[in-house]
């Protein structure tokens, strides 16, 4: 605020820093406006997720003859898998943690481990997916197999959208720094991040855990 805004203010009876408090509180509150409205979002994905777990709940045993679960899937190469994504959430942790300090360089390079670990967990969801396509086990095989594509390149696609929404915000925070219409994008992609491990927890439980079983 300028020296003339302040004397304007002070004649008014007006503190010079109310209009910084209440620039503060109208952040505080789109933030917790936004975050909200993602939460609903989030609930919603629950939902597809819920019905396509369902679906493969229903026809896992449908193998019409051909290989099953046990004879697809090489558990050591889900568990770097597994490892990937789970650490890609601990290292988004650590970018947030530089988020509110407003340490740009920190969150850039945190983002930065996150994006290659995620990229490297979508590299070998698709060298799995090749590889078992090029067996004869694509998606048409059996009802078994058409429901693990749609239930791990659900989940995949949704990684891929979360490292494209990583990259902008990289951008944005390189060009920007840290403010509060990042930090509010920050936060979302952090429930959005945090939410698709969750969910791989139980693809992989579900899916290859039990399947081995």
């Amino acid at each position: 605020m300028s020296t003339q805004e302040n004397v304007i203010s002070a004649q008014a009876g007006i503190h010079p820093h109310a209009h910084h408090g209440h620039h503060h509180d109208h952040d505080a509150e789109a933030t917790d406006k936004v975050v909200f409205g993602f939460w609903i979002y989030i609930m919603s994905d629950c939902i597809l997720f819920a019905s396509i777990f369902g679906a493969f709940a229903v026809l896992h045993n449908n193998t019409f003859g051909g290989p099953d679960a046990k004879e697809l899937f090489s558990m050591p190469y889900v568990l770097v898998e597994t490892f990937l994504l789970l650490t890609s959430s601990f290292t988004y942790g650590l970018a947030m943690l530089g988020t509110y300090r407003g340490a740009k360089n920190q969150v850039l390079f945190w983002l930065g481990i996150t994006f290659l670990l995620g990229l490297g967990f979508i590299c070998m969801e698709v060298n799995e997916f090749h590889k078992l396509i090029l067996e004869g086990n694509g998606p048409q095989r059996s009802a078994f197999l058409s429901s693990f594509f749609t239930l791990v390149g659900t989940h995949g696609l949704h990684v891929t959208c979360g490292l494209i929404w990583m990259v902008l915000l990289m951008l944005q925070v390189g060009k920007h720094g840290i403010g509060a219409v990042t930090t509010r994008k920050l936060a979302c992609l952090s429930l959005f991040w945090h939410f698709l491990d969750i969910v791989w927890i139980f693809v992989f439980t579900v899916v290859y855990l039990m399947g081995a079983i």
